[in-house]
């Protein structure tokens, strides 16, 4: 049988993808993140599938779930918050299941820098203004980032950056990048991106920190800095151009 890493989206319900949701449905074991996840989804499982939260499991005991359910004849719908591509953790759970000579699919699902764009209204990528997102975060309580991959090495570029799991360490993130952007630098921060509970907040590189500290906001939260962000004036994409010859390709 087969394990499907699905990505549940970004936080809505209905932000899961037609596939996702018709795996979820027919699959009668669900592996899911009980603090990330939203729980609607849960019932879109079959009546009778097990359901186990992970979220105080640890990648043994999580392999070990996704194994027997696969020897038990059983597909295995795991959950994954926003997109398994980007800081999901599905690597080390595929890499075991390689191992353990069990077959599975992955599933995408809409990024939370994703929804975040939409709650702000914003393409990422404008014409003659920015045309690079660079997806990080900061190492903390975490994984230490790769030689090259620090802030203050990624801020040389002036892309667009868009900042996971920092929203508790907002002040180092301004410092670093206050010397590459400026303090006039257009920033926006987006917590619980598509939920009921979403917040926005928009601002500049020197007064971000202070909303996101008057908000509250310490987690489920994606950080942006860039100057796409406050692009008024641009040139129109020549994708749609009446210069483009759309006779070729």
């Amino acid at each position: 049988m087969t394990v499907y890493f699905i990505g549940a989206g970004p936080g809505a319900a209905d932000l899961i993808t037609v596939r996702g949701a018709r795996i979820l449905a027919a699959s009668p074991v669900c592996l899911y993140a009980g603090s990330l996840v939203p729980t609607e989804l849960l019932a879109e499982c079959p009546a009778d599938a097990r359901l186990v939260d992970t979220a105080r499991l640890d990648i043994e005991q999580i392999t070990a779930e996704l194994v027997a359910a696969h020897r038990a004849g059983q597909d295995v719908a795991r959950l994954h918050s926003g997109d398994p591509s980007v800081f999901s953790a599905v690597n080390e759970q595929m890499r075991r299941l390689d191992e353990a000579e069990v077959p599975y699919e992955v599933v995408p699902g809409v990024p939370a820098f994703a929804a975040a764009a939409a709650a702000l209204k914003r393409e990422l990528t404008v014409p003659t203004v920015g045309q690079t997102v660079i997806l990080t975060r900061v190492a903390q309580r975490a994984t230490a980032m790769p030689e090259g991959e620090d802030l203050a090495t990624l801020g040389r570029s002036g892309a667009l950056i868009v900042l996971h799991l920092a929203a508790r360490y907002v002040d180092r993130v301004v410092d670093e990048l206050l010397p590459h952007y400026g303090a006039g630098c257009p920033a926006a921060v987006v917590a619980m991106a598509s939920r009921p509970d979403e917040i926005v907040l928009r601002g500049t590189l020197d007064s971000i920190a202070e909303q996101v500290k008057a908000a509250g906001v310490i987690r489920t939260a994606v950080i942006m800095v860039g100057r796409t962000l406050g692009a008024g004036q641009f040139r129109d994409s020549y994708l749609y151009s009446p210069d483009r010859d759309r006779d070729t390709c």
